[in-house]
């Protein structure tokens, strides 16, 4: 019978020897002083909230937990450098499984050159993964607050592959774009870097554009003018979901971006050169809150995005 510490060994071995002063196995992780500025940030998935072990391996787990950190990163414009990692893990969970998770988080980590430096583990009645991550900044971190009227209004990708991915998964479909989508999102880190230079706001888009784009209007005290027509969908989400539904549909974690409009081209010219997709879909005004148009002018109804805590009807 495994043991707590075999646990954790067994999970450290899929990951290099973090270069710091004191790392994993001890009280505290000691780090290396830092250039620039830090931005930190932590987020958790959960078993039958975020993912269910029936539909994801353990290695799209353990993805999915660190890609969702790296895309808060990436939304500030930071380099990822370190990260912790909390597991809590039920008390039959097996051996091969936990191999897995930290080989689909390791293969991740790497790609991106950040270092597990430290964690926990302990009990539990369901999975759930817990990661703390830090990047180091090089600029001043692109923020919630930080578009003005006459922005014009960006997002990276293509929208609600992840709901579709999700409703697939539900009806006990395993293979596909979507799917993967949903299992393996894909943190725009390099993008983030690229777009600090030329960005006035960013966040990530990981409750739905209807609810992320309502927060960075909320901080930044400004009103967005979406044009739906111009909204980045596959040919499947356009079909199956369409506009409204990839609205709300939420884990794309995508980038969305305000750009001042005489850095646009520039913006643009760089991300056709570094091989980032980015569509313009709306720019920003004076008011409050965002309203959606089609190609007439025409307003459309606003939908919701994604909230945990929303009343919902039972099942």
């Amino acid at each position: 019978m495994s043991g707590e510490f075999d646990f954790i060994r067994r999970f450290l071995a899929h990951f290099p020897a973090a270069r710091v002063p004191v790392g994993p196995g001890d009280d505290c992780a000691v780090l290396p002083p830092s250039v620039g500025a830090q931005c930190v940030t932590t987020d958790a998935v959960v078993e039958d909230v975020h993912f269910t072990r029936a539909a994801f391996s353990p290695a799209d787990i353990g993805h999915k937990a660190l890609a969702v950190n790296l895309s808060d990163l990436a939304s500030m414009g930071a380099t990822p450098r370190w990260f912790v990692c909390a597991l809590a893990l039920p008390k039959d969970y097996p051996l091969r499984e936990l191999t897995g998770l930290a080989r689909g988080m390791a293969a991740l980590a790497t790609a991106h050159r950040i270092a597990l430096v430290g964690g926990n583990f302990t009990s539990a009645r369901e999975l759930s993964v817990t990661i703390t991550a830090a990047g180091e900044l090089s600029r001043a971190p692109l923020t919630r607050a930080g578009a003005r009227p006459g922005d014009l209004l960006y997002v990276s990708g293509t929208l609600g592959d992840a709901r579709l991915g999700l409703e697939h998964l539900r009806a006990g479909l395993r293979r596909g774009a979507a799917v993967r989508r949903q299992r393996r999102p894909e943190p725009r880190v390099a993008l983030g870097l690229l777009a600090s230079r030329h960005a006035s706001a960013a966040l990530d888009v990981s409750d739905g554009l209807a609810q992320d784009l309502g927060h960075l209007c909320t901080a930044s005290g400004v009103r967005a003018e979406l044009e739906v027509e111009r909204l980045p969908l596959s040919a499947a989400v356009r079909k199956a979901l369409g506009p409204e539904g990839a609205l709300a549909g939420g884990e794309d974690y995508e980038l969305l971006l305000a750009v001042p409009p005489g850095r646009s081209r520039a913006f643009e010219r760089a991300c056709a050169t570094g091989g980032h997709a980015i569509t313009r879909i709306g720019h920003f005004t004076e008011g409050r809150g965002w309203v959606s148009r089609d190609r007439t002018g025409r307003v459309l109804p606003l939908p919701e995005g994604f909230d945990h805590f929303r009343p919902r009807a039972m099942d």
